[in-house]
């Protein structure tokens, strides 16, 4: 049997009615911008009235992309990991939607002219994301919670955190001669050790005294 095709590397990026020869052109040039173990999660194109030249936005698991080609094929990328989002804002008109979304900086991100179904995909994503870097934050205060209870002085966080001061054991406490032959008379008393071994501990307790 003759080997089935490959599948189209961008398909699953058209399920919303993108642009398929701009959703190719920017997933081609996005996808040479990942990381180690990063990857493009969806792909939204705007759909203006008149320019040729539309912005898109790349969803990956690590960041926000908005992908803004120029002229003379030039393209200008603005990526933002998660992390520094905010709040994300959906607003839907009559044919296209608005998707905005403040940094924890204070900027504003704005993109205009996104279909309604490409839109609510990026807001969902979004809300998604929020929802997991709120929780990886409360885990990590948790953790510099338990951390700091138990004597542990964080400098950092993650691998570039300075590493945390090893333990000092306390000091051991000095006992009251007094109280350890009250332990040893007991002791005798109730036969655990004979007369001459608490005789023995009785004269070695007395000469540090």
């Amino acid at each position: 049997m003759p080997d089935p095709k490959p599948s189209n590397p961008i398909s699953r990026f058209l399920s919303d009615e993108q642009d398929p020869a701009i959703a190719a052109q920017v997933f081609e040039k996005a996808s040479q911008l990942l990381t180690n173990g990063e990857e493009i999660a969806y792909i939204a194109v705007e759909k203006p009235l008149v320019s040729l030249t539309p912005d898109s936005v790349v969803l990956t698991n690590k960041r926000f992309i908005i992908y803004r080609p120029k002229l003379l094929g030039r393209v200008d990328f603005e990526d933002y990991i998660w992390r520094d989002l905010h709040a994300a804002q959906l607003n839907e008109g009559m044919i296209n939607s608005r998707f905005t979304v403040q940094t924890q900086a204070g900027e504003t991100i704005i993109v205009e002219h996104l279909p309604k179904a490409q839109a609510r995909k990026i807001y969902a994503f979004a809300q998604q994301m929020e929802e997991f870097v709120r929780e990886e934050r409360r885990l990590r205060e948790m953790e510099e919670k338990r951390a700091a209870a138990g004597g542990i002085n964080i400098a950092g966080s993650g691998a570039m955190g300075a590493a945390a001061a090893p333990l000092q054991p306390p000091p051991p406490a000095r006992e009251d001669p007094v109280q350890v032959l009250a332990k040893l008379k007991q002791m005798l008393d109730q036969g655990l050790i004979t007369a001459d071994e608490y005789n023995a501990k009785k004269k070695e307790l007395l000469a540090k005294m």
